[in-house]
């Protein structure tokens, strides 16, 4: 009888044992209902059967910094995304400047005249036989910088690969490329820039044969909207076989910048490099005549008033053309070209386009901004 005593006061494994496996069995069972609920709380947020409190969404990524992403990374176009972009398409048409421009190229009836505007903020435009193909001069290389940076960022072709001289691409006329030793190697950098900068032919003609050709690039051309843009020749073309338009200029600067083609960042390299031309006696000039005012030098001149222009032109004797993109004070931004095919090294070709960018100024001049009102200190005690 004491040993039988003596074994129940002995504590034994029995109980703990017990407590633990209930502890483990209830650890289970809560895991597998948590997952439970928590599979079909997600299905049905997915669905939007259940609303996700706010303090379970990631704020991580900041909304510009989402923009960029999607600016690269999306096949949408950015101007669907960011309206404050603008857009090209017309909307109001000017008719009072549409008549005077027909009233210009009237008076001198021997000269093809083209011309188009559009303000992208708001869709106001002008035209004056705005789809008629006309020999493109060096007007065209500013869609040939588009389809460049087009390559740039489909990831075909890097900003600084070299390309090399060869005697096929040696083009007369502006620039100084063609000077170089045949074998030389420029980076697509420096190519871009001096097509834009002192309109260089043979850097031209580097880039069209990097692009593909002729052929290629007037595919491209027709697939971004551009119908009456092609390369026929090399350049500098004296014979006008390239042909544009005066819609397929503004539309070519809008594409870029709306945001409907390139990257934010190949955008700042197409703004970068129409900026470094050099010529401003058309579109720039004709401007600050019509703004009036002080007549000094044209891209001080209007930058002093609120405005700048990044513009490209066009000079082959028997054709002119200008088309840019138009800064204005009040942060709104309208691109015009315009096109004149005439005798050969007539001024009044020149003369004309400078013309019709001072009959488009007053309409682009904004109304003076109403300064906001300051309360005034109370004079009470």
């Amino acid at each position: 009888m004491a040993t039988s005593r003596s074994s129940r006061q002995t504590p034994g494994w029995g109980r703990p044992l017990r407590l633990l496996l209930r502890l483990v069995l209830m650890g289970v069972g809560l895991g597998v209902i948590t997952g439970s609920a928590l599979k079909l709380a997600g299905t049905g947020a997915q669905r939007g059967d259940w609303p996700i409190p706010s303090w379970l969404v990631s704020t991580d990524i900041a909304p510009q910094d989402e923009e960029a992403v999607t600016a690269t990374g999306s096949s949408a176009p950015l101007s669907s995304r960011n309206d404050n972009l603008g857009r090209f398409e017309t909307r109001n048409e000017l008719t009072a400047l549409s008549q005077r421009w027909k009233e210009l190229a009237a008076t001198q009836a021997d000269l093809k005249v083209s011309a188009f505007m559009l303000v992208l903020d708001d869709g106001r435009y002008a035209q004056l036989e705005p789809d008629t193909a006309l020999p493109a001069a060096s007007s065209i290389k500013t869609p040939i910088l588009l389809v460049t940076l087009e390559e740039l960022d489909a990831g075909r072709l890097r900003w600084n690969e070299p390309l090399t001289l060869t005697k096929t691409v040696v083009g007369g006329g502006a620039g100084w490329m063609a000077s170089k030793p045949i074998g030389t190697r420029f980076p697509t950098h420096e190519v871009a820039t001096e097509m834009i900068r002192v309109s260089d032919n043979t850097a031209t003609n580097l880039l069209i044969d990097r692009l593909g050709g002729k052929e290629a690039l007037n595919l491209r051309f027709n697939a971004l909207g551009l119908s009456a843009t092609a390369v026929n020749n090399w350049l500098p073309d004296l014979g006008g076989t390239n042909t544009t338009s005066a819609r397929d200029l503004a539309h070519a600067i809008a594409l870029v910048d709306t945001g409907e083609a390139l990257s934010i960042r190949s955008r700042d390299l197409f703004r970068q490099v129409m900026g470094t031309s050099i010529t401003n006696t058309l579109i720039p000039r004709g401007l600050m005549r019509g703004l009036g005012g002080q007549q000094g030098k044209p891209d001080q001149s209007l930058m002093i008033k609120g405005y700048r222009v990044l513009n490209k032109t066009g000079d082959i004797g028997i054709a002119y053309a200008d088309a840019g993109l138009i800064e204005l004070p009040d942060g709104n931004r309208a691109v015009a070209a315009f096109l004149v095919k005439g005798p050969f090294n007539d001024p009044r070709s020149t003369e004309m386009i400078r013309k019709l960018t001072a009959a488009m100024a007053p309409v682009l001049k904004p109304k003076p901004a109403v300064s906001p009102a300051v309360s005034q200190p109370s004079t009470n005690q």
